[in-house]
């Protein structure tokens, strides 16, 4: 009846201080395992973030550039969201 109650008035536990340890540590591992560096990571993003915006608006400040892995295979995930133009009067 409580999580009935949680999800009826929007209200979410936040996830636990040892789930947040262990994503953390998945996310460590997975950049280490695909041999990149932070650095390179933040390198990529600005130039995908250059390149896409040559073409279309771009919100730079909510740009997320991922690695993933799933079982032996990573990826490169990039979440860009497109800026809202404002109309013009």
């Amino acid at each position: 009846m409580a999580g009935f109650l949680k999800r009826l008035t929007g209200r979410r536990d936040e996830p636990k201080s040892g789930t947040v340890a262990k994503e953390r540590l998945r996310l460590v591992l997975t950049h280490d395992r695909a041999g990149i560096s932070p650095t390179l990571l933040d390198t990529l993003k600005d130039e995908i973030i250059a390149v896409i915006s040559n073409h279309v608006s771009v919100d730079v400040r909510n740009v997320q550039v991922n690695i993933t892995q799933t079982g032996h295979e990573s990826s490169l995930v990039a979440d860009i969201p497109l800026a809202t133009r404002r109309p013009s009067r």
